[in-house]
């Protein structure tokens, strides 16, 4: 088993991980709304949006959702919370659900590690956006239009 130390030490390791993938992604969180489009074939589009909710000084709040109209299955939310002075980027809550505080106790229904979880998901999935060489939708319909 690790030490508590050790599994703080890489939880922040993957919530710095997330902040420099959603860094790259959003161009530094210059606009509150980007847009994607992923052509896995000539039938089946995911939509992928990031959207800022709330904007301070030193946080930023995102939503961020993928739509698949033809398999509803592949559809998500996730809200992340964002440390720009830290470089930290953390789930908030996936499909709407927030993972307990630490003081309450683990329902059974809850995994125990579930935090962790939801923000090793967010890493997969900005790994997959990356690795799939997804453009915004702007650039794609510019190239269309040239």
């Amino acid at each position: 088993m690790r030490s508590r130390h050790s599994k703080t030490a890489h939880h922040i390791a993957i919530c710095e991980a997330n902040y420099l993938r959603l860094e790259s992604l959003l161009i530094n969180f210059l606009k509150d709304r980007h847009t994607f489009e992923l052509h896995l074939n000539d039938q089946d589009i995911q939509h992928i949006s990031f959207l800022i909710l709330e904007r301070t000084k030193h946080t930023l709040m995102i939503e961020a959702k993928q739509s698949d109209f033809s398999s509803p299955l592949n559809a998500f939310v996730i809200r992340i919370n964002v440390f720009i002075d830290a470089g930290l980027a953390e789930v908030a809550s996936y499909q709407s659900e927030k993972p307990l505080p630490f003081f309450y106790k683990k329902s059974s229904i809850q995994s125990k590690d579930e935090k962790d979880q939801q923000n090793r998901f967010l890493t997969e999935w900005l790994e997959s956006i990356f690795i799939s060489g997804i453009a915004p939708k702007s650039a794609i319909e510019k190239i269309f239009d040239d």
